[in-house]
């Protein structure tokens, strides 16, 4: 069988995903991450395996080694992804994001909203490693305020997801940080420094862009500001002394220590600051499962914090959002998405089908320019089709890894390519369960905030120019 037709019958099973996920997003919409995507991943793998033993003549016994082999890779990133939950819930319910949240509001003055807004959103967003938790917290909060300011909901809302991406692209808690490092085969830490080069140059030009449109605007609303704090101060005990935790976590991260370590230090590190200080939060949160002494509702509370999703009630539902977290239970989805797309994708290396695919692209794309300009396109298309940044990371990833080795090209560069495009456009796209997931909690359509999301829009294509000037200081278009 020619080339051609090898890449055409590995086509197959890549257009029954993407129509499969379409309908599940039109079906479901968001929710489509909750059990539908991953029943499409099982179902094309399905289809791989059968095209593949037919065609190209594969023993099942490649599938079953490969299927084990992917998710065996991506074990250590299951154990972050669940430790990143338990540092939400942990940062949470210690009062840590809410005093962070309290003192960044008290500094918002009208001239200076949309750049505190999206530095405030990015601060948050590296701290907790959630774009999602950040919009639909900090976020909710911000909008509330800008509107009472008088400032456009679009325009708040591109500083808003612009911040709050920009943390979901480099923070070492983020799920799509530690999915797009750990598919691409590259060490979390050196990761996230190499996608320093791009994700620098385009959040500095995008804090300008801000800067320059808040001076042009004047108005204030203290009242808004002075609701949160005066709520969060009331119901939880907002101190500097918990910002402890976060300065040394980010010394741990300085040191190069282990992600998992770091991420396991900072909750335990948390929860004593949690038991120190948030008496009273612990005990309601435990008081909601068990009854007893006082020791053993705390604990209860604790522990609670950390695996689940919980929540506080101040008695306002807009600050309610500030202070719930998600626990270990909330990134189940996420794991149970990435072990489908793990079988989907070794059941497409087993078959031949990927070898198929990137051979057609490698006699293509000759130079290095040329090969992360396709790997940014793609991971842009990716999130329109699939509509799903989780699962365009881990195509694109796929697709691109072995077209990367051919040409003698460093594996973070494709990851920084794959996060400089897959992860910071999910929100740009209407219809994907980002943009549709964002203009719902923000209440603002993803058209009146896509022309704002400056960070977002200049990511790809600075990974485009950063490449084309390493390229031509090198003098070849091959070298790292």
């Amino acid at each position: 069988m020619s080339n051609r037709g090898k890449a055409a019958i590995s086509c197959i099973p890549v257009v029954l995903l993407v129509g499969m996920l379409a309908l599940n997003i039109h079906i479901f919409g968001s929710d489509a991450i909750l059990g539908a995507s991953q029943v499409a991943l099982l179902v094309s793998a399905g289809l791989c395996i059968i095209l593949s033993m037919w065609f190209f003549k594969t023993p099942w016994k490649s599938f079953e080694e490969a299927i084990k082999g992917n998710i065996g890779d991506v074990t250590t990133a299951i154990v972050i992804l669940l430790l990143i939950g338990a540092i939400s819930g942990s940062w949470t319910e210690s009062g840590i994001v809410p005093t962070f949240i309290c003192y960044g509001i008290k500094i918002i003055s009208p001239k200076f909203f949309l750049l505190t807004t999206c530095t405030l959103c990015a601060l948050v967003s590296v701290m907790i490693g959630s774009s999602w938790t950040t919009i639909a917290t900090v976020g909710v909060a911000l909008m509330g305020i800008g509107r009472a300011e008088g400032f456009s909901e679009g325009l708040i809302a591109g500083a808003i997801i612009s911040g709050a991406y920009f943390g979901d692209k480099i923070s070492p808690l983020s799920d799509t940080t530690v999915m797009a490092s750990s598919v691409c085969g590259v060490p979390l830490f050196q990761h996230i420094k190499n996608m320093m080069k791009t994700t620098i140059p385009s959040f500095a030009i995008a804090l300008i862009a801000f800067a320059v449109l808040g001076f042009t605007h004047s108005g204030s609303d203290e009242q808004s500001i002075s609701l949160y704090t005066e709520v969060l101060q009331q119901k939880f005990n907002i101190t500097p002394w918990l910002l402890i935790v976060p300065v040394i976590t980010g010394i741990m991260i300085a040191r190069r220590m282990p992600a998992i370590m770091v991420l396991a230090l900072s909750t335990a590190l948390a929860s004593i600051f949690a038991v120190i200080f948030q008496g009273d939060i612990l005990r309601e949160i435990g008081s909601q499962v068990c009854t007893g002494n006082d020791g053993k509702v705390i604990f209860t509370g604790l522990v609670k914090s950390i695996y689940d999703s919980v929540g506080v009630s101040t008695g306002y539902a807009e600050v309610d959002t500030l202070v719930a977290a998600r626990g270990m239970t909330g990134m189940l989805n996420t794991v149970y998405l990435i072990i489908c797309a793990m079988c989907f994708g070794a059941c497409m290396r087993a078959g031949g089908m990927i070898q198929a695919l990137t051979s057609w692209l490698v006699s293509r794309l000759r130079r290095r320019w040329a090969t992360v300009t396709a790997t940014v396109a793609t991971g842009t298309a990716l999130n329109g089709i699939v509509s799903d940044q989780y699962l365009a990371i881990l195509l694109t990833s796929n697709i691109y890894k072995d077209v990367y080795a051919a040409r003698g090209l460093d594996p973070k560069l494709l990851s920084r390519s794959v996060e400089d495009s897959a992860t910071v456009t999910s929100p740009l796209f209407p219809w994907s369960s980002c943009g549709m997931t964002q203009a719902t909690i923000l209440s603002v359509s993803t058209l009146a905030y896509l022309p704002y999301c400056f960070f977002n829009l200049l990511s790809p294509v600075m990974s485009v120019i950063v490449s084309v000037i390493t390229a031509r200081r090198k003098g070849s278009g091959v070298q790292n």
